[in-house]
């Protein structure tokens, strides 16, 4: 009891006889100065060091303020909710007082930005899963609601035994058309789910090889282009970098859902290269995708340089144009142009530029890179970037906010961050996804995140029928190729 009673006494202190210091507060997310949309989850913070007991006041610059005292800044979800309308297109300045050895001290504000465009989505999707190079294990395909700290499965390995899952994808952030793919040898399958009826298909064949995992759906509902392809991992001895991860080869097919076929384009389906990571234009109209030579790996790991290239599409025929068109020559520039990702709106194209491969989260020196659509124009998202992996990037339904996986935090784990784009194409200072109390939750968790995604409401998912599909006497349908 005395030990409770001194516990509520540290969380209630209040600062008394305070002095001033000249520096900013050492505060574990970096929250500073960072651009943060309306309704996102309170951005709470640990404050590093021995401390005793944390004061914190975040006053908008067109009113309101929100106050947190106890043993990190734990803001209250709807306060905070009202502070960031409330000062939508404006900041909050965020005054830190901490207490050390009994006595109290100020730090310098610092600032965060309210940005004037809202998100328009409720969440999030993700896989979490231990980084221990290992098939199966304890993943699972998560969402979060963005607007508290509210996480919940979708559906994780104990209840589909022995399998992988992974590439979830849902059209343009709408989860009632979406795509993924279980990779177990007897109960896998590749999931069609449309207007929210699931239905789990065989996509490989003898032409393929291999099921369909990398997806991308077509804005009309009817395609999904998925990649072909085989992962290997091979580690380094004696190296910083612990792990290399290749494909022996890969692919690119057209799932017609309406007629359940394969489109398998002569172009995107060779055995001389490799065509990876395809997704449709804003429009329906174009096809992108990397491709690069085949090489011997995991030998000749250094010299595989992916291209990104563009292919006319018709949806109404389900044909691909004449003419392919090189937007970035991988082995001309002497790097690699992978995860080709379009905003919405048309005007955008976000890539991962590497030195190498066609794995990026496993490369260290993988940005994120923008393309104007209109002019082609290339330019690194210099704000966004950090010394360490950034990939697996999607969009917004608005293509304001984007979402990527980065491993700046301990090189090791990535972790999701969010930023906001402006109308010249540049990122704002990224955010990491806000936690109750980020400190303990990000160095107890041992999961990585991967293959993040918007969702624009919270996806309604039976685990259930998908293991009566997947482990049940049916045999899943086959598709045919075109």
């Amino acid at each position: 009891m005395l030990a409770v009673l001194l516990a509520f006494a540290s969380c209630s202190d209040t600062p008394v006889n305070v002095t001033k210091v000249d520096k900013l507060p050492a505060i574990y997310p970096d929250y500073m100065g960072v651009t943060i949309p309306v309704d996102i989850a309170p951005l709470n913070f640990n404050v590093t060091g021995d401390v005793e007991a944390v004061d914190v006041v975040a006053k908008g610059s067109k009113g309101g303020e929100v106050h947190a005292n106890g043993g990190w800044a734990d803001f209250d979800v709807d306060e905070w909710h009202q502070l960031t309308q409330q000062n939508q297109g404006g900041e909050i300045a965020v005054t830190v007082c901490t207490k050390q050895n009994g006595q109290w001290e100020q730090y310098r504000d610092f600032k965060i930005y309210v940005s004037k465009y809202r998100l328009d989505d409720w969440g999030l999707t993700y896989r979490r899963i231990p980084p221990g190079y290992e098939v199966g294990g304890n993943m699972g395909i998560y969402q979060r609601d963005l607007s508290n700290f509210d996480e919940s499965a979708i559906v994780k390995e104990s209840a589909v035994p022995g399998n992988c899952m992974n590439c979830h994808t849902a059209n343009r952030t709408d989860p009632k058309d979406l795509t993924m793919q279980m990779r177990s040898a007897e109960h896998g399958g590749t999931l069609v789910m449309k207007n929210g009826e699931q239905k789990w298909i065989n996509t490989k064949t003898d032409s393929t090889h291999a099921a369909g995992s990398y997806a991308y759906w077509h804005p009309a509902g009817r395609y999904v282009a998925y990649s072909t392809n085989e992962v290997h991992q091979s580690f380094f001895v004696g190296k910083k970098q612990p792990i290399e991860v290749y494909h022996n080869f890969s692919n690119v097919v057209v799932l017609d859902t309406k007629s359940n076929e394969l489109i398998c384009d002569p172009r995107l389906v060779t055995t001389d290269w490799l065509e990876i990571f395809p997704a449709f234009s804003a429009d329906g109209k174009t096809l992108y995708y990397s491709s690069s030579k085949a090489n011997m790996v995991p030998r000749d790991y250094l010299k595989v340089k992916c291209s990104l290239v563009a292919l006319p599409f018709d949806a109404a025929t389900g044909k691909f144009g004449a003419q392919a068109d090189t937007l970035l020559n991988g082995p001309k520039t002497n790097m690699s142009y992978v995860l080709a990702r379009p905003s919405y709106d048309g005007k955008w194209l976000m890539y991962t530029r590497c030195s190498r491969s066609n794995f990026p989260i496993a490369q260290p020196d993988a940005d994120l890179w923008m393309m104007d659509l209109k002019t082609r124009k290339t330019w690194p998202l210099t704000t966004a970037n950090s010394r360490h992996t950034e990939s697996y990037h999607n969009w917004s339904s608005n293509s304001r906010w984007f979402v990527f996986s980065s491993k700046r935090g301990d090189k090791m784990y990535t972790r999701l961050y969010l930023s906001c784009i402006d109308d010249n194409g540049k990122a704002t200072k990224p955010f990491l996804l806000p936690q109750k109390n980020p400190w303990e939750y990000y160095h107890t968790l041992f999961d990585a995140y991967n293959t993040p995604d918007f969702t624009k409401v919270k996806v309604k998912f039976d685990a259930h029928e998908t293991y009566r599909q997947l482990y049940g006497q049916e045999k899943r349908e086959q598709v045919k190729i075109r």
